[in-house]
């Protein structure tokens, strides 16, 4: 079909003003889909080894108020059964001396070589400067300390 010149024009311009309007709303939402996920402030796995157990730390979501500090926990061995009950043996220490013990730990049950799974806690406000996960294992003279600028 052949449109008249001026039509033409027309249909340009609204091509043009949609594309527009559209790359300026997708680009308005970024920043806001960005602030509502602001879940997982990217920190480092630490690891600890002694007495023939590794056990590897990575902060899984922290920062997000009103939400819950969650912490991926892997415990290795070869020598024994591991088991440890971090929802007693753990704890969240702030740089301004609060202690928090876990909520919740949902993973593998005490036995075996190796266990996984989830440490949360509540989030501490106002917001530390610095937090350090404890961990006291049985047998243990010092507790296994991992620590974070969040």
């Amino acid at each position: 079909m052949v449109y008249p010149r001026n039509k033409t024009k027309k249909l340009g311009s609204w091509a043009g003003w949609i594309a527009v309007t559209t790359t300026a709303l997708v680009m308005a939402a970024v920043p806001l889909t960005n602030m509502a996920q602001v879940s997982a402030i990217a920190l480092p796995t630490q690891s600890s080894n002694d007495r023939g157990v590794t056990v590897k730390v990575t902060p899984k979501s922290m920062g997000t108020p009103n939400g819950r500090w969650e912490f991926s926990v892997v415990l290795d061995t070869h020598s024994a059964d591991i088991n440890d009950d971090l929802m007693q043996s753990a704890s969240l220490i702030t740089d301004d001396g609060r202690t928090l013990k876990p909520i919740s730990w949902t993973g593998a049950p005490p036995g075996g070589h190796h266990r996984e799974g989830v440490l949360a806690f509540e989030v501490p406000t106002p917001m530390p400067g610095a937090i350090e996960l404890r961990i006291h294992r049985a047998g243990e003279t010092v507790a296994r300390t991992f620590r974070w600028k969040p």
